[in-house]
């Protein structure tokens, strides 16, 4: 992902519909689990790492880019700079691997899977969100620095490649697609954009919906999967 882009996710993060949720998805998937130590791979300005920090959790932030480890530190969280394919630690060594909208930006998506699963302890917890649906394909996952979009079959393989066992998988962003779908038709570049505050709360009260309605294995813009080291 460009410099300019990481800066603006960054300053949008915090607030903006898309990340916020995807906050509270990150809250529930822990929810239960004894705190530990966690890596936050791809993490960017690092607000998912202040979810697991904020829940008891030894996190550190993993970022490939200069401006989103410096972003990520400048907020307060450890740091590492590294490459997702050669994480810089000891096998074994972490309960819980979150990584959100990563493996989409990395040419060998199946070392980074291996990567993960070598870095977590038998039985730790891998929580691996990408965009889904390579008909979706479009200037802004380009303009973000996307390779792929992913099925769920394609998915299920590089997991499995790495000898990750698949607890649940499950579409999220579903009912804003058909939105999405169109947006993303007519995009010139990333879609990456402070909204009014309403619309804001809007698309944040749609999205939150799906959390009670039974649309998970309906298509949608992203996939997020659980899976374990056996």
């Amino acid at each position: 992902m460009e410099a300019t882009e990481i800066r603006k996710l960054a300053t949008l993060e915090d607030t903006h519909w898309w990340y916020a949720e995807r906050r509270a998805v990150i809250a529930r998937e822990i929810d239960g689990i004894t705190p530990g130590v966690a890596l936050d791979i791809g993490a960017a300005g690092g607000g998912n790492t202040r979810v697991l920090r904020a829940r008891g959790w030894r996190a550190t932030a993993l970022e490939y880019s200069q401006d989103g480890a410096e972003v990520a530190r400048d907020r307060g969280s450890p740091v590492i700079r590294a490459d997702g394919c050669a994480l810089p630690l000891a096998s074994g060594s972490l309960d819980l691997v979150v990584a959100f909208d990563v493996l989409e930006h990395i040419a060998d998506d199946k070392t980074a899977a291996s990567e993960i699963a070598r870095v977590l302890a038998p039985g730790g917890i891998a929580l691996v969100a990408v965009p889904a649906d390579p008909k979706l394909w479009s200037a802004h996952d380009e303009a973000v620095g996307h390779i792929r979009r992913y099925t769920r079959e394609t998915l299920t393989a590089t997991l499995a490649s790495a000898g990750l066992t698949l607890e649940r998988m499950r579409s999220w962003n579903v009912l804003l697609r058909p939105i999405a779908a169109w947006r993303r038709k007519r995009s010139t570049g990333s879609d990456l954009e402070r909204l009014p505050a309403a619309v804001n709360l809007g698309l944040r009260t749609i999205v939150a919906v799906e959390r009670y309605l039974p649309v998970d294995r309906l298509s949608g813009v992203s996939l997020i999967a659980r899976v374990r080291r056996p």
